[in-house]
């Protein structure tokens, strides 16, 4: 390889790529940075007669993750470890014990690097055995042909097809029948729904955000492992937030994972806010339909938020 040939145009994708592996943005880009790293160094090594660049530097980032993989446990939202709390008095104990999912900060990578990234999806793929993720997000997502992907994998194209198929099964069984179908369809009630829900927010008008949810509306907040159904147990949810901090919050519009996002800033008692949520929706028809409500405020800096 040209000592001249740029690999850093490669690292939004390949971002994205390790970003649906692994489940955590600050994971996807140290093994981002790792992958560079190898091409780098192999560069001497790179036979453009086999392979594009592009394919290349896939293969190494595949084995990367699959390396790291090997020693993290998957990650999870708490809506995948159990069944949804009735008690929305309950202790908020965080469990710092559990990986859990992180979103993926959209304003920092360009549109293609974005597709196929719903919090739902990438939560069912996290399910899969490793080389079972690598080759469902090769194939379904990117497109490699099914010897582009054996070859990054280092396997067969049979082993491929049958890992491709079990992947496809599994991810079919949690109701997902591929990325396309939890990609955020475009509703042009969407924004405006958000904007109501910023106004309610910030106003503590929980009847206004109630209106806004759908019947089975979920709600979850890793790292507590809790997370509730249903508009009634929202709303009262809500009214415990207000009264455990107060009125007068602030928020700021942002997008994650290609759904809409919202930073939330608690009234400090001081003066001014402090850092306290990101938030991640799912509109459908004008009704939120779930929200991801994310407590660890190192997101923030991710996020290039305030």
């Amino acid at each position: 390889m040209d000592d001249r040939v740029d690999l850093e145009p490669h690292r939004a994708e390949l971002t994205a790529y390790c970003y649906r592996m692994l489940g955590s943005i600050h994971d996807a880009e140290d093994q981002v940075q790792e992958t560079l790293l190898r091409a780098w160094k192999a560069r001497d090594r790179y036979d453009p007669a086999k392979a594009s660049v592009r394919t290349w530097l896939y293969r190494i980032a595949t084995n990367v993750c699959l390396s790291a993989l090997e020693s993290r446990g998957r990650r999870a939202l708490p809506s995948g470890l159990g069944a949804p709390s009735r008690d929305t008095e309950a202790p908020l104990r965080p469990a710092f014990d559990i990986p859990w999912l992180e979103p993926f900060p959209d304003a920092r990578f360009d549109a293609d690097a974005r597709a196929d990234l719903r919090l739902a999806w990438v939560a069912a793929v996290q399910e899969l055995p490793a080389r079972q993720r690598a080759a469902l997000v090769l194939r379904d997502v990117l497109d490699f042909s099914a010897a582009e992907v054996a070859d990054q994998l280092g396997t067969s194209v049979a082993s491929v097809n049958s890992a491709l198929q079990r992947a496809r099964a599994t991810v079919g069984g949690l109701g997902l029948a591929d990325a396309a179908d939890v990609r955020e369809v475009p509703d042009p009630d969407r924004d405006a729904t958000v904007e109501r829900y910023i106004h309610a927010f910030e106003a503590a008008d929980v009847p206004a955000l109630v209106k806004l949810l759908a019947d089975d509306v979920v709600m979850e907040m890793p790292p507590v492992p809790l997370w509730y159904r249903g508009r009634e147990h929202y709303g009262l949810f809500m009214e415990r937030v207000y009264r455990l901090n107060g009125t007068g919050w602030r928020m700021i519009r942002t997008s994650a994972n290609g759904q809409p996002a919202l930073a939330a800033y608690a009234p400090s008692p001081g003066g001014g806010h402090r850092r306290h949520t990101l938030q991640v929706f799912s509109v459908v028809e004008g009704l939120v339909t779930a929200n991801v409500v994310f407590a660890d405020t190192s997101l923030f800096d991710a996020f290039g938020l305030p």
